[in-house]
C-alpha cells in the first residue's frame, strides 16, 4: 500500500506532468506543506486546491487515475510497488523492488482502456521484444514482459536519474564538453541497436537517461522496427511516426526504406537542441514543424551558440542533413568524428560528406557556373575598352592644349 507520503510524491509528479502546476507551484505547495503538517494533517492535494494552484474538478481526476494505477500495479505477482515514477502517451511506469532477486526495477503497465485494444496491445509486446534483443551498456534492458489480471506489463532495469528533456525543460544549455559525451554513449548504444537489426526511430532528450554515475542510456523502444520486417514497413507506409522536433524527413514522408540514418539525424536533432538550448525548427503547429524539417534551411548551431567549435557544428549539420545520402553513411562514422572532435581533432568523415556534397552540386550548376564566369570576363573586358577609350580622350585633349598655348 502506498503511503501517505509516496501518495503524495505520486501527485504531486501527476499533476505537473499533466501541465496543471509549475515545478515551481509545486515546490511551494511541498514547502507549505511541511509547516502546515507540524499543526495538522493535511494531504498535498487538499492543500493545492487550497492555494489555488489546482481545482477539486482536477484533483478528483488525478485521485481517480492515481487509483487505477494501484489497482493495475498490485495485478502482478513478484513485484512490490514502491512509487510511480511517470505517465507516458500509452502506459505508466512504477518503481518496484522484485522479490525473487530483491532488486528494484521499474515496470511499465499499459492501462485498461488500451489494453482492450489488440494494436496497442502487439505494440506493447513488440516493444519489449524489441528492447529484449539488445544487451548494453547505454540501453535499457529489458527483464520480462506478460499479463497478470487483465493487465500487461512490461518489466526492466531501473534508472536512478533524469532525462536529458528534464534539464532542458528547466532551460539548460549543455557544454560542449558535456554534450560531446552524452551523444557518443548514445552512439554507441545505436550502434549496437543497429548491429542487432533495429532501429530506434524516436531518438530525443525524453528517451536519453543519465543515471547518478552519469552512465547515459537511450530508453522506450516503442516505436522500434527491425530492419528486415518489411510487412511491418509496408503497413506504415505513407504514416509519420515518430516526435516532430526530432523527426528524420523520411520519416515524415513516410518511406518504407527506413534504416539507421533516420536516427542518426533524431540524435542530432537532440544534439542541436543541447548545445543551444532550443529545438532546430520551431512552430505551433506539429505539422508545420515537420513542414521545416522537409523545407527550411538549418541555422548552423554556431550561429547561434559562437563558443561552439567549427568541428561540432560540421558534425550536427551532417547529422542533420535532409538527404538521408547526405548524412553519417552508419553510426560507426558518426562515432568516430564524434570521438575525433573531442580529442580535439577534425571530424574527418563530416569533411568528406561535405566534400561529396559540394562536389554534386557544383555537377548541378556548373553549366550556371559557366555563364557567371563568361558574364564576368565580359565585363571586365568592357571595363578594359572603355578605360582605354577615356585615356585616349584625355591624351588628345591634353595634346590640344598644348598646341593652343604654343601657338598663341
Amino acid at each position: 500500500m502506498i503511503n501517505e507520503t509516496n501518495y503524495d510524491t505520486v501527485f504531486g509528479k501527476m499533476v505537473v506532468e499533466q501541465g496543471l502546476c509549475t515545478n515551481e507551484e509545486l515546490r511551494r505547495s511541498v514547502e507549505e506543506l511541511k509547516s502546515r503538517r507540524k499543526v495538522n494533517p493535511i494531504l498535498l492535494k487538499d492543500l493545492m486546491i487550497d492555494l489555488g494552484y489546482i481545482t477539486t474538478t482536477q484533483a478528483d481526476r488525478l485521485r481517480n487515475s492515481i487509483r487505477e494505477s494501484k489497482a493495475a500495479a498490485h495485478q502482478i505477482p513478484g513485484y512490490k510497488i514502491i512509487g510511480k515514477l511517470g505517465k507516458g502517451a500509452m502506459a505508466i511506469v512504477y518503481e518496484a523492488k522484485q522479490l525473487s532477486l530483491n532488486r528494484t526495477v521499474a515496470i511499465k503497465v499499459l492501462p485498461k482502456r488500451f489494453s482492450e485494444n489488440p494494436e496497442y496491445v502487439e505494440r506493447f509486446y513488440k516493444e519489449g521484444q524489441a528492447a529484449g534483443k539488445l544487451n548494453h551498456n547505454n540501453i535499457v534492458q529489458a527483464f520480462d514482459v506478460g499479463e497478470a489480471g487483465g493487465y500487461h506489463y512490461f518489466v526492466m532495469e531501473y534508472v536512478k536519474g533524469k532525462t536529458l528533456y528534464d534539464d532542458l525543460s528547466e532551460g539548460k544549455v549543455f557544454s560542449e564538453e558535456e554534450a560531446l559525451n552524452i551523444i557518443i554513449q548514445v552512439a554507441r548504444a545505436l550502434v549496437h541497436a543497429h548491429s542487432c537489426g533495429l532501429i530506434h526511430r524516436d531518438v530525443k532528450p525524453k528517451n536519453i537517461m543519465i543515471n547518478s554515475e552519469g552512465v547515459v542510456k537511450l530508453a522506450d523502444m516503442g516505436l522500434a522496427r527491425e530492419t528486415t520486417d518489411i510487412e511491418a514497413a509496408q503497413t506504415e507506409a505513407g504514416k509519420a511516426y515518430g516526435t516532430p522536433y526530432y523527426i528524420a524527413p523520411e520519416q515524415i514522408r513516410g518511406e518504407i526504406d527506413i534504416d539507421g540514418r533516420a536516427d542518426i539525424y533524431g540524435l542530432g536533432a537532440t544534439f542541436y537542441h543541447l548545445v543551444t538550448g532550443r529545438v532546430p525548427f520551431m512552430a505551433d503547429d506539429p505539422s508545420e514543424v515537420m513542414r521545416r524539417h522537409l523545407k527550411d534551411q538549418l541555422i548552423p548551431p554556431d550561429h547561434i551558440n559562437t563558443s561552439l567549435s567549427a568541428g561540432v557544428s560540421e558534425v550536427i549539420e551532417v547529422m542533420m542533413a535532409k538527404r538521408k545520402e547526405d548524412r553519417y553513411g552508419n553510426a560507426e562514422e558518426l562515432l568516430a568524428d564524434l570521438e575525433a572532435v573531442r580529442n580535439g581533432q577534425p571530424p574527418l568523415r563530416a569533411h568528406k560528406r561535405f566534400d561529396v556534397s559540394m562536389l554534386e552540386q557544383l555537377e548541378e550548376g556548373e553549366v550556371i557556373d559557366n555563364r557567371v564566369e563568361h558574364y564576368q570576363e565580359e565585363t571586365l573586358t568592357h571595363y578594359r575598352i572603355a578605360i582605354l577609350i577615356l585615356s585616349a580622350m584625355t591624351a588628345i585633349s591634353i595634346l590640344v592644349i598644348i598646341l593652343l598655348v604654343f601657338s598663341s
